[in-house]
């Protein structure tokens, strides 16, 4: 998700898309600890969406 489609959302969508993004990453985590997950590259990735996010939420 770039941040172009962020900025377009309110902030009620941003924060459901907070809430999604964090669920999605604790999901991820609980995957590569138990050495189920093969690209542990999307971790860092969702990791950089919810800041976007939280940037946005700031301004």
């Amino acid at each position: 998700m770039d941040a172009k489609t962020l900025r377009s959302k309110t902030e009620k969508g941003l924060r459901a898309e907070l809430q999604d993004a964090l669920v999605h990453l604790k999901q991820l985590q609980f995957s590569a600890s138990s050495n189920q997950l093969k690209n542990v590259r999307e971790i860092r990735k969702t990791k950089k969406i919810i800041a976007r996010i939280r940037t946005l939420l700031v301004k």
